[in-house]
């Protein structure tokens, strides 16, 4: 069985173990936020887009976030390296990303499995009732209702989008 095959199937185990609400949605393979939201009939503010952020926060220290923000925004590195009281943020490499992640990139989940990986969720996400991601897998994705996804991902809020474009 693949990573991503076992990241999925822990997915469902977490969520059937805390009886959470959740829909899984079989698509054509896709990872890109716009396409995978038009695929599965969610509008881009209800997409969780997480992208993997290195921090450096100090001369050879750094932490790694899972950012997950709105599909209509993008990632404030900005905010993430002001969070931490880090001298640079920037995008994971995507080996580093997908190991910590446990998938590839375009199906990572707003779901950390890894200690090193720290879950932070802009808040405006949470704001819709239902949230839309792939699920470790180009082809299936998952609606989930926010209020089960806050009670069993726990994640830390803080304001790290921005408007797109």
């Amino acid at each position: 069985m693949s990573e991503t095959h076992e990241t999925y199937d822990k997915l469902i185990g977490l969520l059937d173990e805390h009886g959470a609400v959740y829909r899984v949605i079989e698509h054509a393979e896709q990872g890109a936020t716009e396409e995978v939201s038009a695929l599965r009939g969610n509008t881009l503010r209800q997409a969780a887009k997480c992208i993997v952020v290195m921090v450096k926060t100090g001369k050879k220290t750094k932490r790694y976030a899972l950012a997950v923000v709105p599909g209509d925004r993008r990632v404030d590195l900005g905010a993430l390296k002001a969070l931490w009281g880090g001298t640079y943020a920037g995008f994971a490499t995507p080996e580093v990303a997908e190991r910590l992640a446990g998938s590839v990139s375009g199906t990572i989940l707003p779901f950390s499995f890894d200690p090193e990986l720290e879950l932070v969720v802009d808040p405006a996400l949470l704001e819709e009732e239902e949230i839309f991601f792939n699920a470790a897998r180009l082809d299936r994705s998952l609606a989930l209702r926010t209020a089960d996804y806050r009670t069993v991902a726990a994640p830390r809020t803080a304001a790290i989008s921005q408007p797109a474009g």
